[in-house]
């Protein structure tokens, strides 16, 4: 004990003696010496006889609650759960004390490890404050787990109550059935509690951390009568919202008590506002000759960040959003048979990879002139190469597909090259550990990620052969079968139909993303194995998805407005603009000269609206982006700039594949941009 005095002592002393180094503290040490000497010295030595006066008191109350703990051990009049209560509270509270000690032990090591630092050292600093933030955390799981333990002696001790209670009364039959209720109902939540926060508090890579539990505020006085019974619900529903240090929002997931159901009012209401502004806001755009899904899309830049911000669960509203593309891509595949698919795959490969190829040539050109790193200028090129597979799926939606005999028709090569362009999406994504490494310069790392880099890449090609393998196993001996009895038992309830349809399109999803292919490819493919069934059975499934595809795609839509940023485009319009249509006459330009090197001579005429519809870049940038700056390959300000880029793309698109159709496509061919 005396050995913690001396260390505050002279801790407090090397204090001073630092603080007079630097001239900016003479003011404070005037004030101190202000008060006197004898004042300063006397406060120290009380502090510190106090401070050994209460470890002495904290020694004397832990023997007397060790020959506590042995009487209550002792009694035989004490039932077991009442005793069970009475000896773990006195080892809460002897918890308590020790913790309590250590704490100042911990305070007193600290202080020393601040005087004996450099307070000019800002990294020094922020170890120490880390250090001090590392043990707030320790000290609070364990109070947390304090505080259950207590909770759980609590309930012990009124069902010790309870029994003695039974014992001297007799239950009615009511009472009886519900006492064994209660105690099915103790089983089943004992059965299903999972202990999450125990299990994964060492796993790791966990961290601890401090979060804001933040509750609705009703703004209406009405509903404010009813403020703190209200308020207990939500806390014991855990509703709340979550906020940590680095300004993330965070909802439940899962429930502690599965027993009691709950919902998400902030996704619901989100839900409400996206679709009830969608409807004027596309309507609007469809009466100015504008593709409706300009209007979804303000619709997402309104709700967003940039706007009212009023879309609280921006995550659930993305991911509801993907089955958007999902279900496009499979009404896609409907009107895409095996036959032509056959009859564009050479094309596809080649167009995919020569455009590729250009890309991120012509960037590493653009990086060497412009000095920037190789590992931006390949990340930058592949994810600016890409196209928007659903924009484009919209464009072609509906409408007549004749193509000529010996003739390739414009949207089967365009589909084509977008399925290919999603197979290199997945790729990419695997190849992104390697840039990282690149990225640190760690040559040995690099050069093993090149070979990886070669090994993923045959991955992908026996993944591929697999996925065509699976679709002409199911085409042979699956779709006619379970086609026909989905259609026996759909008669007069179309719910078995549509469940069945869907079911199908997420198994297809599901086996492609577990061979490590994009998802958007599994749902693809599950259109084309239903198109081979026929013209009747193409009519029918369509009538039943196309309604959900249709909402789900304007939810998909109004997601991509949720990271437009009119302010930020406004700020650097100027260079933004050159940005983009500069890409965009680029990759026309490109598209252009690829297709007349590999399209036969009788189809070269389709090259220019091929061209148009891969002229904008694909919304998945948005996420290879995010990853990319995450990952630190690219700054805070390049992924500004390639989401804005991205975005005006997707704006320009409808406009350039209206005026390419218009001149190239006769008038019955034309597709109507929804």
């Amino acid at each position: 004990m005396q050995v913690v005095c001396w260390l505050l002592c002279l801790g407090l002393a090397g204090a001073f003696a630092v603080l007079q180094k630097d001239q900016v503290a003479q003011h404070a040490i005037k004030l101190y010496r202000s008060k006197g000497p004898t004042h300063g010295h006397s406060w120290v030595a009380s502090n510190c006889k106090r401070l050994v006066g209460l470890l002495r008191q904290k020694n004397v109350v832990v023997k007397k609650l060790a020959a506590a703990a042995d009487a209550v051990g002792r009694d035989r009049a004490l039932s077991e759960p009442e005793r069970h209560f009475q000896v773990h509270t006195l080892e809460v509270f002897q918890k308590e004390l020790n913790e309590s000690e250590h704490l100042v032990f911990q305070a007193v090591h600290s202080l020393q490890r601040a005087l004996q630092g450099d307070y000019r050292d800002v990294v020094n600093m922020k170890e120490s404050s880390r250090q001090r933030l590392e043990a707030l955390r320790e000290a609070a799981i364990k109070e947390e787990q304090e505080y259950v333990e207590l909770v759980a002696a609590e309930k012990h001790q009124q069902e010790a109550v309870k029994s003695a209670l039974a014992q001297n009364k007799t239950l009615s039959m009511l009472d009886e059935i519900l006492e064994d209720v209660r105690k099915a109902a103790d089983r089943l939540e004992e059965e299903i509690e999972e202990h999450a926060f125990n299990n994964n508090k060492q796993m790791k890579g966990v961290n601890v951390e401090a979060v804001l539990r933040v509750e609705d505020d009703e703004e209406n006085g009405g509903k404010r009568k009813n403020k703190s019974k209200q308020k207990e619900v939500e806390d014991d529903l855990g509703l709340s919202m979550l906020i940590d240090s680095q300004n993330n929002q965070y909802v439940l997931t899962k429930p502690r008590d599965s027993t009691m159901p709950r919902a998400d009012h902030h996704f619901i209401k989100d839900l409400v506002s996206v679709v009830m502004l969608s409807l004027p806001c596309g309507w609007i755009c469809t009466l100015v000759g504008l593709p409706p899904m300009f209007g979804y899309i303000v619709c997402g830049v309104l709700l967003g960040p940039s706007g009212l911000n009023s879309i609280k669960s921006m995550v659930q509203v993305e991911t509801l959003g993907e089955l958007g593309v999902f279900f496009t891509l499979f009404v896609v595949g409907l009107e895409f048979s095996p036959e032509r698919l056959r009859k564009v795959w050479k094309t596809s490969v080649l167009g995919t990879c020569y455009l590729s190829l250009l890309m991120v040539g012509s960037g590493l050109l653009w990086g060497q002139v412009l000095r920037i790193r190789p590992t931006q200028t390949v990340f930058i090129s592949t994810c600016l190469s890409l196209s928007s597979t659903p924009l484009v799926s919209r464009f072609l939606a509906g409408g007549s597909r004749g193509d000529k005999e010996g003739e390739l028709d414009y949207s089967s090569v365009l589909l084509g090259m977008l399925v290919m362009q999603d197979v290199q999406l997945g790729l990419f994504i695997a190849v992104m550990p390697t840039l990282i490494q690149a990225q640190s310069g760690d040559l040995d790392s690099f050069l093993f990620g090149s070979l990886r880099v070669l090994y993923l890449l045959a991955q992908v090609l026996a993944s591929l052969a697999a996925v065509l393998l699976l679709c002409v196993l199911l085409k042979l001996f699956v779709i006619g079968p379970y086609y026909k009895k989905l259609h026996t038992e759909s008669k007069g309830n179309k719910e078995i139909l549509v469940l069945g349809m869907a079911a199908f399109v997420f198994f297809m999803l599901t086996v492609t993303e577990f061979l490590d292919v994009s998802m958007e490819l599994g749902c693809f493919l599950a259109g084309a194995l239903l198109s081979t069934q026929g013209h009747m059975v193409t009519a029918e499934v369509m009538g039943c998805i196309e309604p959900i595809r249709d909402f789900l795609a304007i939810i998909f839509f109004a997601s991509i407005g949720l990271h437009v940023f009119p302010t930020f485009v406004l700020y650097e319009l100027t260079i933004l603009l050159v940005l983009t249509l500069t890409l965009v006459i680029m990759k026309f330009a490109m598209a252009v000269l690829v297709l007349s090197a590999i399209l036969p001579p009788s189809s070269r005429h389709i090259r220019w609206i091929v061209s148009a519809g891969l002229a904008q870049v694909s919304e998945f940038s948005f996420v290879l982006g995010s990853r990319a700056r995450r990952a630190g390959i690219i700054s805070r300000e390049v992924y500004l700039l390639v989401l804005s880029v991205t975005t005006l793309s997707l704006l320009l698109a409808p406009v350039l594949w209206r005026v390419t159709t218009h001149k190239w496509v006769p008038r019955a061919e034309r597709k109507t941009v929804t």
